[in-house]
């Protein structure tokens, strides 16, 4: 559960992002303190120890830029609430995750606690560790992704294809899951590869031999998997794809 902390002196700004919070995000999101100035808010902070910050700029004494510089060391991230437009650069300079505009509307809201999620999985798996281990000489197929309690072991087979999304890689497991990595496609694919089950078909795509249903060769070149989903082959991976793809079948 994410630690929220709201910080605003405008109570009607407290109470719409609080019932906002409550009705539409309560199950990955617990507010944990609500404040109206700088030094409550202080206080609170250190007591509880919050994930994820709302904070209003303009405040009475002092605003929520001076509140930030007076935390020596910020383990939070931070959404600024304003109904100013004019500070938009110096909120991107303090390393804001977002900037919303009061009075805060429930698109907004979503988009910028989605962006906090996706930025926590990506800091959460930035030490993923992917093992393939032996047994003597055969190989154990599983892959190891760490969690913060230590890892995750995922049966290889199981994962459908890999997918390059600029330095990070998305997994797409055959029970729905996907799983995003702060490692690039050819970091996953160096490990992979030893199974003999995967191969690059693609500059973004990395796919299980065992999951092609049918290719299709009407225009270009493109692989079907079991559930549906197509991919493209590109001209520069086509023969050597084709070629595992052979060697693949004729093993079954």
């Amino acid at each position: 559960m994410n630690k929220i902390i709201i910080i605003d002196d405008s109570s009607t700004s407290r109470i719409t992002l609080e019932k906002f919070l409550t009705k539409n995000f309560s199950e990955n999101f617990e507010i944990v303190g609500i404040c109206e100035d700088v030094e409550s808010a202080k206080k609170a902070i250190r007591a509880k120890k919050p994930d994820l910050v709302f904070l209003d700029i303009e405040m009475p004494n002092k605003n929520g830029f001076e509140l930030l510089k007076e935390i020596k060391v910020i383990k939070f991230e931070v959404i600024f609430t304003t109904a100013h437009t004019d500070y938009a650069i110096k909120a991107i300079k303090a390393n804001a995750l977002d900037y919303l505009i009061k009075p805060i509307n429930l698109k907004d809201l979503t988009i910028a606690l989605r962006r906090y999620e996706n930025k926590k999985i990506l800091k959460d798996n930035k030490d993923t560790k992917v093992i393939i281990a032996k047994t003597g000489n055969e190989l154990i197929k599983k892959i190891a992704f760490s969690t913060d309690t230590g890892y995750e072991f995922i049966n290889i087979n199981s994962i459908l294809f890999c997918e390059a999304n600029s330095n990070y890689c998305r997994i797409f497991c055959a029970d729905g899951r996907e799983i995003l990595l702060a490692k690039t496609l050819k970091n996953i694919e160096e490990q992979l590869v030893a199974t003999n089950l995967f191969h690059r078909i693609h500059k973004s795509y990395l796919v299980n031999l065992n999951y092609i249903l049918r290719l299709n060769k009407s225009g270009s070149l493109e692989v079907e998997l079991q559930n549906g989903i197509k991919l493209p082959v590109s001209f520069r991976q086509k023969d050597k794809f084709l070629n595992a793809f052979k060697e693949n079948v004729e093993k079954k």
